[in-house]
Protein backbone atom coordinates (compact mmCIF):
# COMPACT_ATOMS: atom_id res chain seq x y z
CA UNK A 1 0.00 0.00 0.00
CA UNK A 2 1.82 3.52 -1.06
CA UNK A 3 0.13 6.46 0.40
CA UNK A 4 -0.10 9.72 -1.48
CA UNK A 5 -0.80 12.73 -0.22
CA UNK A 6 -1.59 15.45 -1.93
CA UNK A 7 0.63 18.23 -1.37
CA UNK A 8 3.09 16.19 -3.17
CA UNK A 9 1.47 15.67 -6.46
CA UNK A 10 3.00 16.66 -9.83
CA UNK A 11 1.59 20.03 -11.62
CA UNK A 12 2.40 20.34 -14.88
CA UNK A 13 0.36 21.94 -18.36
CA UNK A 14 -2.18 20.49 -20.16
CA UNK A 15 -1.34 18.87 -23.52
CA UNK A 16 -2.89 21.51 -25.42
CA UNK A 17 -1.15 24.28 -23.04
CA UNK A 18 -4.84 25.26 -22.01
CA UNK A 19 -4.18 24.97 -18.44
CA UNK A 20 -3.18 22.80 -15.59
CA UNK A 21 -3.09 19.38 -14.37
CA UNK A 22 -1.76 17.76 -11.23
CA UNK A 23 -0.79 14.15 -11.43
CA UNK A 24 -1.78 12.14 -9.01
CA UNK A 25 -0.15 8.65 -10.28
CA UNK A 26 1.16 7.14 -13.53
CA UNK A 27 2.50 3.92 -15.04
CA UNK A 28 5.02 3.54 -15.48
CA UNK A 29 6.94 5.67 -13.11
CA UNK A 30 8.61 8.53 -14.65
CA UNK A 31 6.03 8.21 -17.82
CA UNK A 32 5.07 11.27 -20.02
CA UNK A 33 2.26 12.32 -21.69
CA UNK A 34 3.09 10.11 -24.64
CA UNK A 35 3.62 6.51 -23.03
CA UNK A 36 2.35 5.68 -19.91
CA UNK A 37 0.01 2.58 -19.50
CA UNK A 38 -2.24 4.67 -17.14
CA UNK A 39 -2.60 7.75 -15.81
CA UNK A 40 -4.84 9.40 -13.15
CA UNK A 41 -4.92 13.47 -12.40
CA UNK A 42 -7.14 16.02 -11.45
CA UNK A 43 -7.38 19.60 -13.37
CA UNK A 44 -8.69 23.18 -12.90
CA UNK A 45 -10.98 24.28 -15.66
CA UNK A 46 -11.04 27.57 -15.96
CA UNK A 47 -13.03 28.23 -19.02
CA UNK A 48 -14.99 26.69 -21.89
CA UNK A 49 -13.01 24.94 -24.84
CA UNK A 50 -11.71 22.06 -26.44
CA UNK A 51 -9.86 18.92 -24.33
CA UNK A 52 -6.35 17.65 -25.28
CA UNK A 53 -6.61 14.49 -27.78
CA UNK A 54 -4.77 11.34 -26.84
CA UNK A 55 -4.60 8.82 -29.34
CA UNK A 56 -5.45 5.31 -28.70
CA UNK A 57 -6.33 6.23 -24.91
CA UNK A 58 -9.69 5.85 -22.97
CA UNK A 59 -10.74 8.23 -20.61
CA UNK A 60 -12.97 8.95 -17.73
CA UNK A 61 -13.95 12.03 -16.07
CA UNK A 62 -15.63 13.49 -13.24
CA UNK A 63 -16.45 16.45 -11.27
CA UNK A 64 -15.11 16.71 -7.62
CA UNK A 65 -15.58 20.05 -7.49
CA UNK A 66 -17.44 23.10 -8.85
CA UNK A 67 -21.09 23.56 -10.65
CA UNK A 68 -20.13 20.72 -13.58
CA UNK A 69 -19.48 20.58 -17.00
CA UNK A 70 -21.17 19.82 -20.40
CA UNK A 71 -18.74 17.81 -22.74
CA UNK A 72 -19.51 17.77 -26.54
CA UNK A 73 -17.86 14.55 -27.53
CA UNK A 74 -18.01 13.86 -31.19
CA UNK A 75 -21.15 11.26 -32.29
CA UNK A 76 -22.28 11.52 -28.91
CA UNK A 77 -25.03 13.95 -27.72
CA UNK A 78 -23.81 16.63 -25.01
CA UNK A 79 -23.51 15.01 -21.50
CA UNK A 80 -23.98 17.27 -18.42
CA UNK A 81 -21.41 16.32 -15.67
CA UNK A 82 -22.36 17.35 -12.19
CA UNK A 83 -20.41 16.44 -8.71
CA UNK A 84 -23.49 14.34 -8.41
CA UNK A 85 -23.26 12.77 -11.93
CA UNK A 86 -21.57 9.34 -12.59
CA UNK A 87 -18.19 9.13 -13.50
CA UNK A 88 -18.57 9.47 -17.59
CA UNK A 89 -16.22 7.08 -20.18
CA UNK A 90 -15.17 8.30 -23.80
CA UNK A 91 -12.62 7.57 -26.49
CA UNK A 92 -9.83 10.60 -25.60
CA UNK A 93 -9.19 10.77 -29.00
CA UNK A 94 -12.10 12.15 -30.64
CA UNK A 95 -13.02 15.87 -30.71
CA UNK A 96 -14.07 16.75 -27.02
CA UNK A 97 -15.15 20.16 -26.29
CA UNK A 98 -16.25 21.68 -22.63
CA UNK A 99 -18.78 24.09 -22.02
CA UNK A 100 -18.90 25.34 -18.12
CA UNK A 101 -22.00 25.44 -16.21
CA UNK A 102 -21.67 28.26 -13.92
CA UNK A 103 -17.65 29.06 -13.41
CA UNK A 104 -14.83 27.09 -12.64
CA UNK A 105 -14.56 23.13 -11.64
CA UNK A 106 -11.61 20.41 -10.74
CA UNK A 107 -11.96 17.10 -12.32
CA UNK A 108 -10.71 13.42 -12.01
CA UNK A 109 -9.23 11.82 -14.81
CA UNK A 110 -8.41 8.56 -15.10
CA UNK A 111 -6.81 7.34 -18.90
CA UNK A 112 -5.84 3.94 -20.28
CA UNK A 113 -4.05 2.78 -22.99
CA UNK A 114 -6.50 1.08 -25.46
CA UNK A 115 -5.84 -2.53 -25.95
CA UNK A 116 -3.41 -2.65 -23.05
CA UNK A 117 -5.27 -1.45 -20.00
CA UNK A 118 -8.84 -1.10 -19.20
CA UNK A 119 -9.83 0.75 -16.10
CA UNK A 120 -13.22 1.26 -13.89
CA UNK A 121 -13.97 4.42 -11.70
CA UNK A 122 -16.82 4.24 -9.24
CA UNK A 123 -17.65 7.02 -6.60
CA UNK A 124 -18.69 5.92 -3.47
CA UNK A 125 -20.60 7.90 -0.63
CA UNK A 126 -19.52 6.44 3.18
CA UNK A 127 -21.20 7.01 6.56
CA UNK A 128 -20.03 4.33 8.46
CA UNK A 129 -17.09 1.68 7.72
CA UNK A 130 -16.94 0.02 4.73
CA UNK A 131 -14.94 -2.74 3.58
CA UNK A 132 -12.95 -2.53 -0.02
CA UNK A 133 -11.38 -5.59 -1.73
CA UNK A 134 -8.40 -4.83 -4.13
CA UNK A 135 -9.24 -7.27 -7.22
CA UNK A 136 -7.58 -5.44 -10.11
CA UNK A 137 -4.22 -5.23 -11.70
CA UNK A 138 -4.29 -1.29 -9.42
CA UNK A 139 -6.42 0.19 -7.14
CA UNK A 140 -6.53 3.72 -6.18
CA UNK A 141 -8.61 4.90 -3.63
CA UNK A 142 -9.42 8.76 -3.94
CA UNK A 143 -10.47 10.62 -1.14
CA UNK A 144 -12.69 13.48 -1.70
CA UNK A 145 -14.02 15.41 1.29
CA UNK A 146 -13.70 13.99 4.81
CA UNK A 147 -10.57 11.75 6.78
CA UNK A 148 -10.89 8.18 6.78
CA UNK A 149 -8.61 6.04 8.56
CA UNK A 150 -7.73 3.01 6.69
CA UNK A 151 -6.89 -0.60 8.01
CA UNK A 152 -5.25 -3.49 6.76
CA UNK A 153 -2.02 -4.73 7.38
CA UNK A 154 -1.55 -1.57 8.91
CA UNK A 155 -3.79 1.44 9.50
CA UNK A 156 -3.09 5.20 8.00
CA UNK A 157 -5.30 7.79 8.13
CA UNK A 158 -6.01 9.88 4.54
CA UNK A 159 -7.19 13.50 3.88
CA UNK A 160 -9.01 15.19 1.41
CA UNK A 161 -7.47 14.89 -2.02
CA UNK A 162 -4.94 11.84 -0.72
CA UNK A 163 -4.58 8.64 -2.34
CA UNK A 164 -3.85 5.26 -1.77
CA UNK A 165 -2.55 3.11 -3.97
CA UNK A 166 -2.88 -0.93 -3.94
CA UNK A 167 -1.03 -3.77 -6.19
CA UNK A 168 -3.09 -7.20 -6.87
CA UNK A 169 -2.90 -8.83 -4.05
CA UNK A 170 -3.23 -6.53 -1.26
CA UNK A 171 -5.07 -6.98 1.79
CA UNK A 172 -8.78 -6.34 2.02
CA UNK A 173 -9.21 -2.76 4.04
CA UNK A 174 -11.61 -1.46 5.86
CA UNK A 175 -12.01 2.37 5.34
CA UNK A 176 -13.43 4.19 8.52
CA UNK A 177 -14.51 8.11 7.67
CA UNK A 178 -14.51 10.35 10.20
CA UNK A 179 -17.61 12.16 8.82
CA UNK A 180 -19.83 11.82 5.42
CA UNK A 181 -16.61 10.92 3.01
CA UNK A 182 -16.36 10.75 -1.04
CA UNK A 183 -14.43 8.33 -2.22
CA UNK A 184 -12.96 7.23 -6.09
CA UNK A 185 -11.91 4.14 -6.11
CA UNK A 186 -10.23 3.76 -9.60
CA UNK A 187 -9.59 -0.17 -10.63
CA UNK A 188 -7.03 -0.72 -13.28
CA UNK A 189 -6.68 -4.24 -15.12
CA UNK A 190 -3.91 -5.20 -17.85
CA UNK A 191 -5.55 -6.30 -20.78
CA UNK A 192 -4.40 -9.96 -21.17
CA UNK A 193 -1.77 -10.99 -23.51
CA UNK A 194 -0.11 -7.50 -22.96
CA UNK A 195 2.09 -8.61 -19.66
Amino acid sequence: MRILRAAEYRSMPWKNGGGVTTEIAISPDGAGLDDFDWRVSMARVECSGPFSSFTGVDRTLAVLAGQGIVLDVAGHSPTELTGASAPFSFSADVPTGAALIAGPITDLNVMTQRGRMIHVVERLVISAPADVQPVADTTLILSLGGGITVTGDESVRIGPLDALLLGQGAPKLRLEPAEDATLFVVRIHRVAGND
